[in-house]
């Protein structure tokens, strides 16, 4: 479990070590704070490659999924959303949507989005795993360690 650590206070403390995502990200799960080492996604309306990762031991990461912030088609609901505890991930980071808001919210899980919508997404495995992902100017590696709190996001150069 990643130890509860506050976005303005790591900012403060490694200042230009960590870049900052602007985008005001919703904190839809039950962990209001999560961090850990990057897996990446990019789809567009597909979220088979999501069901895929978080279907596989997280060991503790963070699954930063570009959904290249379509907001039509959700990105994942509650049964990814507790595949994904089930096998040790410490949260994800969507740049889309989600459903299932209020079951989600319940989860050990972090969990920041755009927003929700009811609508199912493709699943035909359109998209790109561990992949270098660009999000808000914000270069993001797999493996690089992210940090999430009600505050935003900050990503390790």
């Amino acid at each position: 479990m990643s130890t509860q650590i506050n976005t303005a206070d790591l900012y403060d403390e490694r200042g230009e070590e960590v870049e900052s995502i602007a985008i005001q990200f919703q904190n839809l799960g039950g962990n209001s704070h999560f961090n850990g080492p990057v897996r990446t996604v990019r789809c567009f309306e597909d979220n088979a490659l999501v069901k895929a990762v978080l279907g596989t031991p997280g060991e503790g990461a963070v699954l930063v999924v570009d959904g290249q912030g379509s907001l039509r088609t959700a990105l994942m609901g509650d049964m990814i959303a507790e595949s994904a505890v089930a096998n040790g991930w410490a949260g994800v980071v969507i740049n889309g949507a989600i459903r299932d808001r209020e079951a989600i919210a319940t989860l050990p899980l972090g969990v920041k989005a755009l927003g929700s919508n009811p609508k199912k997404s493709a699943k035909t495995g359109v998209g790109e795993v561990d992949v270098q992902l660009v999000i808000d100017g914000v270069r993001i590696q797999p493996g690089v360690l992210i940090y999430c709190d009600p505050d935003g996001v900050l990503v390790e150069r």
